[in-house]
């Protein structure tokens, strides 16, 4: 017999309740992906691995600066490889995004060194 809410109306099994959010996550619209998105995800990658914005499980921040420097370089690689092939407000978001996480990384340095 099912158990009943204080409503009298049957309970939620918990595989009811995680494929109810399951659907609503699939019917919910995701942004739009575009190259601004794409860069946009990884300077916020690399502002996690500063240690800027916490983890979203643990809600503590930890800092990597090894993986924050890989994605710096990754979006290092991305401006070399697009060159000529991007419109002129995608090359500036990502000129704009690559001097401040690298500012941020010197800063990192100097923080360590000192």
């Amino acid at each position: 017999m099912e158990e009943m809410q204080n409503s009298g109306a049957p309970a939620e099994s918990p595989d009811s309740a995680s494929k109810k959010t399951g659907a609503d996550a699939a019917t919910s619209p995701l942004p739009e992906i575009n190259f601004a998105s794409f860069i946009i995800s990884l300077s916020s990658s690399a502002l996690f691995h500063f240690g800027e914005i916490p983890d979203p499980t643990t809600n503590q921040k930890e800092r990597n600066l090894p993986l924050a420097k890989q994605t710096i370089d990754i979006l290092g690689l991305l401006k070399e490889k697009t060159a000529g092939n991007l419109d002129r407000e995608e090359n500036q978001l990502l000129e704009s995004l690559l001097y401040d996480l690298r500012m941020r990384y010197v800063e990192q340095l100097k923080r360590d060194a000192g």
